[in-house]
């Protein structure tokens, strides 16, 4: 799929950019290929600079209930410093890393429900546009789609998948949210917990799994969740089955034997809580980084984190962005 925009900060007659990726789902770490198709409009002008910006729709809970935004992730300068004659035609390949930490958004061919998109801008003697907006497919590496296959062996369903905006303490996290595969327990883990969320953070020399078991208080006795966190190898030869359901057994029979620390969000009161039991105040939250997001009003999440630049550019484009921009298809 292809967007394509007029450069509306020149008006009519400037050039239009088309940014074309390379087709097939990319994967944490690697490349991310494609094209950049310039076509000049009605006299010449100076490309600057051309850039791609990988954003994401993420979900953020504070006291107001919540709210949704993008988040602009990570930015490339692609391509630039050039002159591009009326009507000239150019393409500028390129190939950018992806974050290790880049959220999965398919498993098997089939969509988690995580809005991921590359958006191209595009600076033309002092003037800026957004350009276009194209959706990012992202699969997952080889550990991850084990450990998932194995959770699906051991008979866990898959519920939904969400960003959350926040940081899991004690961790290696490096961007300002985490994706959560939310999967509902088969019956013999049934009465011990409602459900397990899991987080990968995966960096060059492995990965590691941040699991969550939700249990629901009863008639006498107050829900909490218990969290712990293991680390594996990319290239790691194991019984999957069994290594996950250690897993799971040590959240379900062991909630409060964790000392090590893990902290969520940014100094915010829920820094006291660990690898181990934390209590829920009769709320429901989705996930680790709950009550300690960064508050965002009714108008929605709208968070900078590259280059110190503002976002708000980014949430300009969120309606089209979520809704597939369907009108300015190719």
């Amino acid at each position: 799929m292809v967007f394509k925009r007029l450069l509306g900060s020149l008006g009519v007659g400037g050039p239009t950019v088309d940014t074309v990726l390379d087709p097939g789902p990319v994967r944490p770490g690697g490349a991310l290929t494609g094209q950049v198709r310039l076509k000049g409009g009605s006299t010449d002008f100076d490309i600057e600079h051309l850039t791609l910006e990988l954003v994401a729709r993420v979900e953020a809970e504070h006291e107001e209930g919540e709210s949704e935004g993008v988040v602009a992730f990570e930015r490339f300068t692609v391509g630039g410093g050039f002159r591009l004659a009326e009507d000239e035609h150019r393409s500028v390949p390129f190939s950018v890393p992806l974050p290790w930490e880049t959220p999965i958004t398919e498993l098997y061919g089939q969509p988690l429900g995580i809005v991921l998109g590359v958006r191209t801008g595009l600076a033309v003697a002092g003037a800026r546009d957004k350009g276009d907006l194209d959706p990012l497919t992202v699969g997952p590496l080889p550990v991850q789609e084990a450990v998932l296959e194995a959770f699906g062996q051991l008979g866990f369903g898959f519920k939904s998948a969400d960003l959350e905006l926040g940081r899991i303490g004690g961790t290696g996290q490096r961007l300002p949210f985490y994706q959560e595969i939310e999967m509902t327990p088969p019956p013999r883990y049934a009465s011990q917990v409602d459900e397990i969320e899991v987080t990968f953070l995966a960096h060059p020399g492995g990965m590691e799994v941040v699991l969550e078991a939700g249990r629901r208080g009863g008639l006498f006795s107050s829900g909490h969740d218990t969290l712990t966190r293991f680390t594996v190898g990319h290239q790691e030869a194991r019984d999957w089955n069994a290594e996950v359901d250690g897993w799971v057994r040590r959240l379900a029979e062991n909630r409060a034997s964790h000392a090590s620390p893990v902290t969520y969000g940014h100094g915010d009161p829920y820094t006291a809580h660990g690898l181990g039991d934390h209590h829920h105040d009769g709320r429901h939250h989705s996930g680790p980084g709950m009550g300690t997001v960064v508050a965002a009003g009714a108008a929605g999440l709208a968070v900078g984190v590259v280059g110190g630049m503002v976002a708000s550019e980014v949430v300009d484009e969120i309606g089209d962005f979520l809704e597939g921009d369907e009108e300015d298809e190719g």
